[in-house]
């Protein structure tokens, strides 16, 4: 299989030039609901075609000292590295159908039994079009790039009819190891409610980082903040004391400064549930 730049499958960049919009061909697919099409329709976008992003990677490996907190900044490149490419691919197959954005992005990571440390990260969702350009001229980022949102069709909705917009999926990671207790601390606190301060600090430490990235890429895109955000902690094959901490979110900014959002409103289903 040929593989071009920045990785992307010749085979996918044919499938996907025959989907852009005019082509006989030009069927869409998309992972969204029912309503989320309708509501994705709805706020003006057309959907183009599924998109996806991916890249095998070769974790490494990184050890921390038995009683020492501390970030394994090799790992957290690796993780962030491999997501990164994934994204990538996913933005170049976004940009062959001539998208604005991509909507319900979705990563994940599967660890392959073929292989030791071996991991697919993959990142995939729907690109959408516009029928019509903003008053700024275009969707997308301030990067040139289709925009990117983890956010859910009726969440997409709601944002566009506030008079904002995604201008990309932010995140960020860190690999963090967590010291064990001394042996007599932890005879110590037996019996005992006690809080574990160094438990405590490390964790709190590892969030922070994670979140601080994930900060750092909203604002090096021009957003006004980040919407959605989800913590993620995962221990992957590392053990227990050594977990990813993982923050990603969807960086927005407003359409116009006179925006107006609309007020809630009660509704009441007409259902038996």
């Amino acid at each position: 299989m040929t593989v071009t730049t920045p990785g992307v499958p010749d085979d996918a960049m044919r499938r996907l030039a025959q989907m852009r919009p005019g082509q006989p061909t030009s069927l869409f697919t998309s992972d969204l609901s029912v309503n989320e099409f309708l509501l994705v329709r709805e706020a003006g976008f057309r959907p183009l075609g599924l998109v996806l992003g991916s890249s095998i990677y070769h974790v490494g490996i990184q050890l921390g000292r038995w009683s020492q907190n501390r970030e394994l900044d090799q790992l957290s490149q690796a993780m962030y590295h491999a997501r990164e490419l994934a994204m990538t691919r996913m933005e170049a197959e976004a940009d062959a159908l001539g998208a604005d954005g991509i909507v319900g992005v979705r990563l994940d990571i599967e660890f392959k039994e073929f292989g030791s440390e071996l991991a697919e990260f993959i990142a995939i969702g729907t690109a959408i079009q516009a029928d019509v350009p903003p008053e700024s001229g275009t969707w997308r980022n301030r990067h040139g790039k289709p925009f990117t949102s983890d956010l859910s069709g009726q969440d997409f909705w709601t944002l566009i009819q506030a008079g904002y917009t995604p201008v990309g999926m932010t995140m960020g990671s860190c690999v963090y190891h967590i010291a064990h207790q001394r042996f007599w601390q932890a005879m110590g606190n037996i019996g005992q409610n006690v809080e574990i301060p160094q438990y405590t600090e490390a964790l709190y430490d590892a969030r922070e980082l994670a979140m601080s990235r994930m900060q750092a890429e909203a604002e090096d895109l021009g957003a006004e903040g980040i919407v959605g955000v989800r913590m993620l902690s995962t221990s992957h094959r590392w053990g227990g004391h050594t977990t990813e901490f993982f923050a990603i979110g969807t960086a927005v900014r407003p359409l116009r400064p006179d925006h107006v959002i609309a007020k809630p409103q009660l509704v009441l289903p007409l259902t038996d549930r």
